[in-house]
């Protein structure tokens, strides 16, 4: 099968291109013939060895997200299951394949109305988007900030916060990101890479708000406290910006905010998994629609990488092999 490895951290170029030999599912498995990989922030994080992503050990094969059609089943598994159409985790890393292994406990069929492109970009982002979302508990006429709003989980989250019936503040960082996050519905749009950003939100929503999802971290996270009303909730997902964000625990209990972290979303691979097929039943009905905003070629692992560092891409990237 073709794979991409890394065989040290380091920069994008570390990936390269690489024959292995065709995975055998065993008990409980199947095997996935790959149409599209996801990509995620967190594959970067894992290749370059960031500290604040999951441990790997070199080789890696990146990767936790795959869509394709089940070819072979591993004894005892439903031979029923062959020729399925599926998207699954495999794992944390190995998904940058074009062969890969899976649970069955981890396998979700793809509903009819969906592609496999649109199904696979919602595998992490999707079950993410609708686990914070539904964390954040938002209520009618709420207001709502959505950091990197334009990017595959935030843009997700702008049409469930419009769903809800939110108040929508998109922020992102470039005038056609801003644009797309108009086009999902946002009411309110904010470059936050302008300096005055904090001053021209508050203006747009002098009550504050009500809910923050903050998928960029970093510096980004003070300012953003800042601008939640007192009993608001801030919800944090991501560290788009180099670090996770720290909260002050003064600031926040002075104004009575509720944190809830990234972890909150779910605790059991139940729940997760439940969310995934949430995401997947609400993309077949219309209710949202996945942002993808640039394909690779599987070979091109590393610039769709270089691509995803630069934070110039709207939406999800994908890999074909």
């Amino acid at each position: 099968m073709r794979a991409v490895i890394a065989d040290h951290p380091g920069a994008p170029d570390v990936l390269h291109p690489i024959v292995l030999p065709d995975p055998e599912p065993g008990p409980g498995q199947v095997r996935v013939a790959v149409e599209v990989v996801a990509t995620t922030f967190i594959d970067t994080l894992i290749r370059a060895g960031s500290p604040v992503a999951p441990p790997a050990t070199f080789p890696v094969v990146p990767g936790n997200g795959v869509g394709g059609s089940i070819d072979l089943v591993g004894p005892g598994v439903d031979p029923a299951w062959i020729g399925a159409r599926v998207v699954t985790a495999t794992g944390g890393t190995g998904g940058y394949v074009s062969l890969a292994l899976a649970r069955t406990a981890d396998l979700h069929r793809v509903p009819e109305p969906l592609g496999l492109p649109d199904a696979t970009a919602l595998l992490a982002d999707g079950r993410t988007a609708v686990g914070l979302h539904h964390a954040a508990g938002i209520r009618p006429g709420q207001t709502v900030v959505i950091t990197a709003a334009a990017g595959g989980v935030g843009s997700i989250l702008v049409q469930l916060a419009k769903a809800s019936g939110a108040i929508v503040s998109a922020l992102a960082g470039s005038s056609d990101k801003i644009d797309h996050a108009r086009t999902l519905g946002a009411d309110i749009t904010v470059n936050y890479r302008d300096h005055d950003w904090t001053t021209r939100l508050r203006s747009a929503v002098p009550d504050g708000m009500s809910v923050v999802f903050d998928g960029v971290g970093a510096q980004t996270t003070p300012a953003l406290v800042t601008l939640i009303r007192p009993g608001g909730r801030y919800v944090q997902h991501g560290a788009a910006g180099g670090s996770w964000g720290t909260i002050d625990p003064t600031t926040a209990a002075a104004k009575n905010i509720t944190v809830i972290p990234l972890a909150a979303i779910g605790t059991t691979p139940d729940e997760l998994f439940s969310f995934t097929e949430r995401a997947l039943d609400l993309a077949a009905q219309g209710t949202i629609r996945p942002t993808i905003g640039r394909t690779f070629p599987l070979q091109d692992a590393a610039q769709a990488h270089a691509a995803i560092g630069s934070r110039t891409i709207i939406g999800k990237t994908l890999l074909l092999p």
